[in-house]
C-alpha cells in the first residue's frame, strides 16, 4: 500500500493565535485580502477565527488576515 503526503502545510502563528485568544468576546475590526469585516470575535481556532456580523458567522483563516482592531 502506498502512503500518499498531503499536498498542503498548515503553518500556525502562536503568538497571532494567542493574542486572538485575549480578544475573543470583544468587538473587532478585521481586514482581509478581500474586505474588512466588523463584528464580535466569536471563537479563536489554530487556523482561523470566527466573527459573527449581521447576525451571521464569519470563518476567516488567519493567513488570510492583514490586520484587527479591538474595538470597546
Amino acid at each position: 500500500m502506498n502512503q500518499q503526503t498531503p499536498s498542503f502545510v498548515s503553518h500556525i502563528d502562536s503568538y497571532v493565535y494567542h493574542a486572538f485568544q485575549g480578544i475573543t468576546g470583544r468587538m473587532v475590526a478585521v481586514q482581509t485580502v478581500r474586505g474588512t469585516v466588523t463584528g464580535l470575535l466569536k471563537s479563536v481556532m489554530p487556523d482561523h477565527i470566527v466573527v459573527e456580523s449581521g447576525g451571521s458567522p464569519f470563518f476567516i483563516r488567519t493567513q488570510q488576515i492583514i490586520w484587527v482592531i479591538p474595538r470597546g
